[in-house]
């Protein structure tokens, strides 16, 4: 059972769990649309204002003497806040007494207290002007309403020389925090203010201050009205907390530290790791919990075990929605690793595949059991008849998409191509500029640094070219994972039931414009000089024995693959290294700020997934180290990519793309690049948002910076990027390529990068997991056997039983599942998703020129995803449609809930 508390399927904390939208299963439950079909764009919630939104949900209205707003003298200004407060759909037992006991106390004299802050300040007493403090008016009318959003009011009488209210402060006098969506301010001459909250309230017995809630009008520092500058100020210094004392849930503090915390040294020797961050393993910083140290190591702090709530801010917590789904995902987490662990611990023989129907039928009938070993289950856990019985369709995995369309797709070459294309790991495909290919890495070390793939091994699949002629028409490709894997094979290779080379593969650009393999390399370190075991090349089958050789090449080559894109692609570039920037966002730039304006949308969960992370994926012994090659060894592999191949300069599609060779600079194309594989679907596709992003954040950028020195001025700007190099990324922060950040040019540019990396880079490389990569056999995650050679023993077992041979080279049975489970999840949509384009509603601010560009991008983004469908019906774009190939969604903006295999979140959510 110890495997099911290292799953992320288990971080949801709901008990029960939503049912996920789609077509109906054939087994019970419920399904996702099928790929062929558009899933429908999401419901967005309610644009309406937001007193009219809350006579909709409100089922007990308040006395109207209550809700009346106070008699007015001439010479002053009745108003009137209405405060959206969401209550839980799901409330225990325990909960609800302690919101009756806030009721009967609210209606006794404890009630929530609001206050309103002139943007003007007050010449005889030096501070903002305030109105006299007002009691929210409701809560204990409303006790037993059952709606999600009610509606509470409070009324004020200032003095007509008040001003416009600029922010609103509110003081919880209960014992429980409640969460405020949104306040509306109704009756000054300026019109209604809005002010969207979205955040949890302390009671006082936590945190004695009021919470301040700005207006939705953006201001730079420079033009904050005077009345709002010192809370300004003290609002952002409380965010910064004080750099001291534990985090406790209820704290809204962002603060930095190292990634001290993945192992735990007080369990014993295996399970102590290093600390990544420092001149020894370089890392971006995480988000500070400052827990106490372990017993046995001062450096090391002590762990949060899962379900134990691990610190983020207060804010930065999954809402209901999302703790639904991935309580979803915890069920069947229970149901699938449960079977096969059983299975394993009784049965040590069915620990592995005998064959490929076993794989298959982990999606026709779930786990069967053998008759023997089913009865001998029965009579040492009665209880599993009733689990088998009464989970029949849970037990069943879905379908994967790579397989839905053709069975045996996995098994081509050219599918094995197309892969690198428009594959959940389509960023790593580079063109072949140099024959042979050659290493960085230390000749002493590691041996001669050229590939030993010569011209006599390529030269009769070049369509008639010679190398030199392929080279200088672009027509050599390669995935080359030889530099990042070489330093680590040795350790590796000493784990057991852990096998894996540094591979190279090279592709030809064929005139139908797919890619073909027709090479690939296995290195090892060399033993001796002249080694022939370091260098061996395999190239396209040619008898029976060479089919398999073959295949177990293209195997260890998704393994290298597959670590590569989980271990840097995915976790490395768009979780990691974007946690600093989100972290001096909140430290350095007030909530009023409109760049953080901007990305607030493109910040949401990642904090929360990332702490998430620490605790039961990227940890000692977790389901990164159980279920990749590397092992142990994973993040410090992570950390060798941050520091040898990260640079945010080159972070954005288009440097990429140039940076792999796999575009030039065009000023005549559409998006200024020429692509040299025109249909390459990640990219094509992946050009369309990343222009529209482009073009967005330009506009966004251009509304408040007339001038490069507006850019230069704004101090809370230039600390938030400062911050997050220096502070963040301490180990590179002295690099040279950092992106400047002095005219309005830099800054559109850098934020282009950003929402890039939070949305629409992270889906390509996240959604697709389990649709791709839930069929082991097409991209095993971990290699447990080397390929063998002839005149070794395993030889002579591969040419006797080539299948089972090359699934004992796989993941087992239990690694297996278990991998299947975490990347279902991994591939999830939750019902709350916010999706590129989308904002929750229309008061995110007040500035028209703002709401208008973004109107603009939501409708580029619409125009994109119609491009996209137009693509993936032409026959034409080979790597995108045909005879079982699968259409290429990951960029599509929009989704239903569920495992969909397309749609772009705004933020790293999952």
């Amino acid at each position: 059972m110890e495997l099911l508390g290292r799953s992320l399927l288990q971080a949801g904390s709901a008990s029960t769990a939503a049912p996920r939208g789609g077509r109906e299963r054939a087994g019970g439950g419920l399904c996702f649309a099928s790929l062929g079909g558009r899933p429908s764009r999401r419901t967005v919630r309610s644009k309406a204002p937001v007193g009219a939104l809350a006579e909709r949900v409100v089922l007990t209205p308040a006395p109207a003497e209550r809700v009346a707003r106070p008699e007015a003298h001439p010479q002053s200004v009745a108003a009137r806040a209405v405060v959206t407060v969401r209550r839980k759909r799901k409330v225990e037992v325990k909960e609800q007494v302690a919101e009756q006991m806030d009721a009967y106390a609210d209606r006794v004299g404890r009630s929530v207290l609001l206050e309103l802050i002139s943007t003007e300040t007050d010449p005889r007493k030096g501070g903002p002007k305030k109105s006299r403090k007002s009691r929210l008016v409701g809560w204990f009318e409303k006790r037993d309403v059952k709606a999600e959003l009610v509606v509470y009011t409070a009324g004020f009488t200032v003095d007509a020389a008040f001003g416009e209210p600029g922010a609103v402060t509110v003081l919880n006098r209960h014992q429980r925090e409640f969460f405020i969506e949104s306040i509306l301010v109704e009756g000054f001459p300026s019109g209604p203010a809005h002010f969207t909250c979205n955040s949890w309230v302390q009671p006082t017995r936590v945190d004695p201050t009021p919470r301040v809630f700005f207006t939705n009008k953006p201001y730079l520092p420079s033009k904050t009205p005077p009345g709002l500058r010192e809370l300004r100020r003290r609002e952002l210094k409380e965010l910064r907390g004080s750099g001291t004392g534990v985090r406790k849930t209820t704290h809204r503090a962002y603060d930095y530290d190292v990634y001290n915390d993945l192992g735990n040294p007080d369990k014993g020797a295996g399970f102590e790791r290093p600390v990544l961050g420092g001149d020894k393993l370089p890392y971006p910083r995480r988000m500070r919990t400052a827990r106490p140290s372990t017993v046995t190591d001062e450096g090391a702090e002590s762990r949060v075990e899962y379900p134990e709530p691990i610190y983020v801010s207060r804010d930065e917590e999954f809402e209901e929605g999302k703790n639904e789904m991935l309580s979803e995902g915890a069920i069947k987490a229970l149901l699938h690793n449960f079977m096969p662990l059983l299975v394993s611990s009784v049965s040590p023989d069915s620990r592995d595949f005998a064959g490929f129907h076993d794989v298959d039928n982990l999606f026709k009938e779930g786990l069967r059991l053998k008759q023997a070993l089913h009865d001998q289950l029965f009579q040492k856990i009665p209880f599993v008849r009733k689990i088998q019985e009464n989970s029949e369709g849970l037990l069943r995995y879905d379908t994967p998409d790579i397989i839905k369309k053709d069975k045996f797709a996995w098994l081509r070459d050219d599918e094995f191509a197309r892969q690198a294309l428009a594959g959940i790991n389509p960023v790593n495909i580079q063109r072949l500029q140099v024959f042979p290919p050659v290493s960085r890495l230390d000749p002493a070390v590691y041996g001669p640094p050229e590939s030993a793939i010569t011209e006599e091994h390529i030269i009769g699949n070049l369509d008639g070219m010679s190398v030199q002629q392929a080279l200088e028409e672009n027509k050599l490709y390669m995935l080359d994972y030889h530099d990042i894997f070489m330093p680590f094979l040795d350790r590796i290779n000493s784990l057991d039931g852990r096998k894996a080379y540094g591979t190279r593969t090279l592709f030809f650009l064929t005139a139908g414009g797919t890619l073909k393999p027709i090479a690939i390399e296995l290195c090892l370190p060399p033993m001796t000089d002249d080694c022939k075991r370091a260098k061996r090349v395999f190239t396209p089958p040619a008898d029976a024995t060479s089919i398999w050789l073959w295949q177990l090449a293209k195997a260890h080559v998704c393994s290298n693959d597959a670590g590569v894109h989980q271990l840097i692609n995915h976790w490395l570039r768009t979780h990691a290294c974007m946690e600093p920037f989100i972290i001096a966002a909140h430290r350095q730039m007030s909530a009023m700020h409109p760049i953080f304006k901007l990305l607030k949308p493109h910040m949401r969960y990642t904090l929360k997934i990332n702490a998430l992370a620490r605790q039961i994926l990227i940890n000692g012994d977790g389901v990164i180290e159980s279920g990749f090659t590397p092992g142990r060894y994973c993040m410090e592999m992570s950390s060798f990519a941050y520091d040898n191949l990260w640079r945010l300069d080159q972070e954005g599609l288009p440097a990429d793309l140039i940076r792999r060779g796999m575009a030039v600079e065009d000023a005549s194309q559409p998006h200024g690049l020429r692509l040299l594989i025109e249909d390459y679907p990640y990219a094509t596709d992946g050009l369309l948002l990343w222009s529209a992003i482009a073009r967005w954040c330009e506009a966004y950028v251009a509304a408040y910076y007339p001038s490069d020195e507006a850019v230069q001025d704004d101090y809370e700007l230039q600390s938030w990027y400062t911050e997050a190099v220096q502070v963040g990324h301490p180990d590179k922060c002295d690099a040279p390529w950092w992106p400047r950040l002095t005219t309005a040019g830099d800054l559109a540019s850098l934020l282009t990068t950003l929402v890039w990396l939070c949305s629409a880079q992270h889906a390509a490389l996240n959604f697709g997991q389990y649709p791709l990569g839930g069929y082991i056999p097409n991209r095993p995650p971990l290699m447990r056997r080397l390929v063998p050679a002839e005149g070794d023993p395993e030889y002579e077992h591969l040419v006797a039983d080539p299948h089972r041979f090359y699934l004992s080279a796989l993941p087992s049975l239990t690694q297996t599942t278990t991998f299947m489970t975490v990347i279902d999840t991994l591939s999830t949509h939750s019902a709350d998703e916010q999706y590129l384009g989308e904002r929750p509603n229309e008061e995110w601010t007040a500035d028209p020129a703002a709401l208008a560009a973004a109107q603009e991008f939501a409708a580029e983004v619409r125009r994109a995803e119609e491009e996209i469908e137009r693509r993936n019906a032409d026959p034409a774009r080979r790597n995108r449609c045909g005879a079982g190939v699968l259409p290429y969604e990951l960029m599509a903006p929009s989704s239903g809930p569920g495992i969909t295999c397309r749609g772009v979140p705004n933020s790293v959510t999952i």
